[in-house]
């Protein structure tokens, strides 16, 4: 169809200034329907937009119970890692592996690790003498829980350890609707999805729209410079890409305890306001932003080595 010309106002009519063509378009933005969520709502399972330095892909990310899940099948993507030639074993005192995973990052972090590695030393030895068995026994226990599969984990459309991204909502359809192998079809509710899908649907709420693509280049910016709504999301949907395709590296780095760990904590105290966020701001300017930034590179490099892109 030819494209239209655009038509002149009436003279009658006055024009429009720039404040009020935005208030016009803010109330046509108002009035049009949010997306339809209900076949979300229904097969608990989201569409989610990941950027990452190679492009924009959208996927989907759903939340069940451990035991309910087969985990991916990592072992022929393990045969093409290109970081395991990188990766340095080291044999601690008790026959315990450490992996090394990035020299750059490992060697910036450790210094900084060190005081807070003997505090945490200490406090297990203190803790260790004051247990008596009874309650030792008891952890255990609950620990055993928590591993029967109670816990409640992510879970994406991933096939032979690979998360797959498609550049169009349209070619993400085609393959839910094409029966092709996934990770995702174990689920009670993925034929339903199948059947009802429209490529409309696929429209990602702000809160599963992730740019790991800006956290490096945030993070060499300065502490001034980071925007904590950016690294405090793309340190949620890192964890749960770990966890989903089995990536213990990067679980590493971003454990309770890591340099990565304390910035997410940090970020998240200072967004809060009060005593609380001048603390976290207090404990920001102590972060190294080579450090982070370096760890960051490294995190984003393994997830985006492991993803199949489909046109």
């Amino acid at each position: 169809m030819a494209r239209q010309s655009p038509q002149r106002p009436d003279a009658d009519e006055p024009e429009l200034d720039d404040t009020d063509a935005a208030a016009a378009a803010d109330e046509v933005e108002e009035d049009r329907p949010p997306a339809d969520r209900a076949l979300w709502e229904d097969v608990r399972i989201d569409p989610v937009e990941i950027a990452l330095p190679s492009g924009t892909g959208f996927t989907l990310r759903a939340y069940r119970q451990a035991r309910e899940l087969t985990p991916t099948d990592v072992a022929e993507r393990d045969q093409d890692d290109p970081f395991l030639a990188r990766r340095q074993v080291v044999e601690t005192e008790d026959d315990e592996e450490v992996v090394i995973l990035d020299e750059e990052f490992a060697a910036l972090s450790a210094e900084e690790d060190d005081e807070d590695e003997e505090k945490d030393a200490k406090a297990r030895r203190k803790d260790k003498a004051g247990a008596s068995d009874d309650e030792k026994a008891e952890t255990e226990d609950e620990d055993e829980d928590d591993e029967a599969g109670d816990e409640e984990v992510p879970v994406f459309l991933t096939h032979k350890g690979r998360l797959l991204l498609f550049k169009t909502p349209e070619s993400l359809v085609t393959f839910i609707r094409s029966g092709a192998p996934n990770d995702l079809s174990q689920l009670d509710s993925w034929n339903e999805l199948s059947e009802r899908l429209e490529p409309a649907d696929i429209a990602p709420l702000d809160e599963d729209t992730y740019e790991l693509d800006l956290v490096v280049e945030n993070l060499r910016g300065g502490h001034d410079a980071w925007d904590h709504e950016l690294l405090i999301e793309a340190g949620e949907i890192a964890r749960d890409l770990a966890y989903a395709l089995r990536l213990p590296a990067v679980l590493d780095m971003l454990s309770s305890g890591s340099s990565l760990d304390d910035l997410d904590e940090a970020l998240r105290a200072s967004v809060n306001g009060g005593v609380g966020g001048f603390l976290g701001r207090r404990r920001l300017k102590k972060i190294g932003a080579q450090t982070a930034s370096l760890g960051w590179r490294t995190i984003v490099g393994k997830i985006s080595a492991v993803v199949d892109w489909r046109d």
